[in-house]
């Protein structure tokens, strides 16, 4: 007879015990430099100075003030639409149709410039702000009833409709909304119809830090957050305390379409001042990222935000600067989301090493 005793693996994932604030800042830190070495090398690999390129960055984003504007005008929608999943993501509903419903926002918006030109900017405006709010939570209501009432999965539905909605834009670009026949360009809006400016940007920055403040005290002083909370935590603990569960899911998502929708209002009157069917530019996918390294947290989503839109406009400067290919500039922004998300998990989980056990065979 043989018995063989297994050899052990070579490591094991486990949870790691709470951190300390200076052990946590400390790991950020960490990741922090490693993405800058990494970068450092991916530039050496291309034949570029990495301080240089670094310098570059910096200088493209910040160094400035039209510059440092345009930064700022990348983070607010970023920001915004953390904001808006935030709620959701509480929730444990996997809201990935952002940036569909910030296009649909966009498509309200659009259609109060478009049709009513002429009316008083402050009129106008405010139409079209509560245009986007309402065509954004209407995006968002459908695959919450859905979820609410038949359990369908809501990461597919909501990533569904982001490419019905963007259909509808490139229909409405060839088709009603067209402005030079053959041009499949929708008009730019007019002059009432556009965001003011403070400070040299649009007013977006304004209202996204209002929603910071707002979001914040939601999810942490009102019986809606608390709700919110219980029903991510446990749905069953929730209708064991009486809570119904299929109201608290629509009613967040249709906030979290609403604030959505408002983003498109400010990207399509504020930044582009008219609607094509990238209007939403991605930012819908990105903002997942920040609400997940900022930990559902709005104020430290302002930061990661900001520091993505340095990544962004300073890889534009790389371009025109250095002659740098979009792909390294995207490879370098991909490190850095990378390094930070990874910081999450070494904060959360640590890998423990197992003693080599060797093969042991007994015979009788």
């Amino acid at each position: 007879m043989q018995k063989t005793v297994n050899k052990a693996p070579l490591f094991h994932l486990t949870k790691r015990p709470v951190l300390k604030a200076r052990e946590t800042w400390a790991i950020r830190i960490a990741s922090f430099f490693v993405a800058v070495i990494i970068g450092c090398l991916v530039f050496l690999l291309n034949g570029k100075n990495p301080f240089a390129a670094y310098g570059n960055i910096i200088s493209g984003s910040l160094g400035k003030v039209t510059s440092l504007r345009q930064t700022i005008r990348i983070a607010v929608p970023l920001l915004g639409t953390a904001l808006a999943i935030t709620p959701c993501f509480k929730m444990k509903f996997w809201n990935i149709g952002a940036e569909g419903q910030i296009t649909a926002g966009a498509i309200g918006a659009t259609f109060f410039a478009l049709t009513f030109p002429d009316l008083p900017a402050p009129v106008l405006l405010l139409l079209m702000g509560a245009a986007s709010v309402i065509f954004g939570a209407i995006w968002a209501f459908f695959p919450a009833f859905f979820k609410a009432k038949w359990g369908t999965n809501e990461t597919l539905f909501t990533l569904m409709m982001n490419y019905i909605v963007i259909g509808i834009v490139k229909w409405l670009q060839g088709g009603p909304w067209e402005g030079k026949p053959g041009s499949q360009i929708i008009p730019n809006f007019s002059k009432n119809a556009i965001l003011p400016k403070v400070f040299g940007i649009h007013c977006g920055w304004i209202i996204v830090l209002l929603l910071t403040g707002f979001i914040f005290i939601y999810m942490n002083y009102t019986k809606h957050g608390y709700e919110i909370a219980v029903v991510g935590d446990s749905p069953n603990t929730a209708r064991y305390a009486g809570m119904n569960v299929a109201k608290i899911t629509i009613r967040t998502m249709l906030l979290s379409g609403a604030i959505c929708g408002l983003v498109g209002f400010m990207v399509a009157s504020g930044a582009h001042q008219t609607l094509y069917h990238s209007v939403a530019d991605g930012v819908g996918f990105t903002a997942i990222t920040v609400a997940w390294l900022a930990q559902l947290n709005p104020f430290v989503m302002i930061i990661i935000s900001f520091l993505l839109a340095i990544l962004d406009k300073g890889s534009g400067a790389l371009q025109t600067n250095m002659g740098v290919p979009t792909s390294v500039s995207d490879i370098i922004t991909g490190v850095f989301l990378f390094c930070m998300l990874a910081c999450e998990f070494f904060i959360n989980y640590q890998i423990i090493f197992n003693r080599k056990e060797k093969k042991e065979e007994v015979k009788a």
